[in-house]
């Protein structure tokens, strides 16, 4: 059951990952020149009253530092590259690994 639902988290972290990567695509061809959108970027103009709710619930629960160095980090880098690591990972969680008994016998 959980395998099952980390691999939908994946497919939804990648379907997110491609309309990134096509939108940044799409601006790249138009300005004529490379244009990687942040994820801060993109989560401010989708809906910057989350974004906003997210800075002040980690700045007070977790610590300032946790939110000036690793999240705004991850915030600044290129949103499909963001989505496209979190599907991996979610993928390699909810792997089922195949057994390899009984692979190798003699027929």
């Amino acid at each position: 059951m959980f395998r099952f639902i980390f691999r939908l988290a994946a497919m939804v972290a990648l379907s997110v990952s491609v309309i990134m990567a096509v939108l940044d695509t799409t601006r790249t061809v138009a300005a004529s020149a490379l244009v990687l959108t942040p994820l801060n970027a993109s989560w401010l103009a989708v809906s910057p009253d989350t974004r906003a709710a997210f800075e002040t619930f980690v700045r007070a629960k977790a610590s300032p530092l946790l939110w000036d160095g690793a999240i705004a980090w991850v915030l600044n880098q290129p949103g499909f590259a963001v989505f496209a690591v979190l599907a991996f990972l979610l993928y390699a969680i909810g792997y089922r690994w195949q057994r390899r008994t009984g692979q190798f016998a003699a027929n």
